[in-house]
């Protein structure tokens, strides 16, 4: 059910202008014509939602899905791979990730990819799944960009969205997630970080079908990272 209370709907369109005002400021010094090209990026994002979806803290936006091709909206599919039912397959080249199901289909949504696949091999678990998480670099980020907050509370403006899914080989961190998005243009397209994105209402969506330990595997050039 799509609600579309103002006062939500305001409080996700102040929240939008004030990231794009926080990157502009960011980068003001490296370019003169910041503010038009921030007053465009404010009325393109604001053309991607379409109103809220009640939830807990914060309502989840809801996008234009079709403004997506066709091939990265939320789906199910038919499918015969010899993949148990639970397990997440990711295919980079595709930009597409699928949960097999236990009837011949999986449900596949779109995604967005880090720019150089994952650096992992073999297979991940889910370690643990967080509802509109709080958001930290990791150490290399800060090395790039020392300026960057340690944390970000969970929220609409949060880059890992509406909920995360965070994957472990054994017991440790890989530091690699599957998570929501603020940036649904994104989703289709290869971007600079290696976790894996998704529209908030997928991940939503997917947090929901898949438990804790659900085995995850990573797919490029036709083949499976192991």
């Amino acid at each position: 059910m799509i609600a579309t209370r103002p006062s939500a709907w305001s409080r996700i369109r102040r929240l939008l202008l004030s990231r794009i005002l926080l990157a502009v400021v960011a980068i003001a010094p490296l370019a003169a014509c910041q503010t038009r090209q921030a007053q465009l990026a404010q009325d393109d994002e604001a053309a991607w939602y379409i109103g809220t979806k009640p939830d807990k803290p914060y309502d989840i936006p809801l996008v234009d899905t079709s403004k997506l091709d066709p091939k990265y909206r939320r789906q199910q599919v038919s499918y015969n791979g010899p993949e148990k039912p639970g397990t997440i397959l990711v295919d980079i080249d595709q930009r597409q990730l699928l949960l097999v199901q236990a009837d011949g289909t999986a449900m596949q949504y779109g995604v967005g990819v880090g720019k150089a696949g994952f650096s992992w091999k073999g297979e991940a678990r889910v370690g643990r799944k967080g509802v509109w998480p709080d958001w930290s670099p990791t150490v290399t980020m800060v090395s790039l960009n020392p300026d960057l907050p340690r944390t970000r509370k969970g929220g609409v403006d949060n880059p890992l969205g509406a909920r995360a899914l965070y994957l472990y080989q054994g017991n440790r961190d890989i530091l690699f997630r599957i998570h929501g998005t603020n940036e649904p243009w994104s989703i289709g397209e290869q971007m600079s970080s290696g976790c894996v994105r998704m529209l908030n209402e997928d991940i939503a969506d997917l947090y929901e079908r898949v438990p804790v330990g659900a085995r995850v595997l990573v797919k490029r050039n036709g083949k499976y990272r192991v």
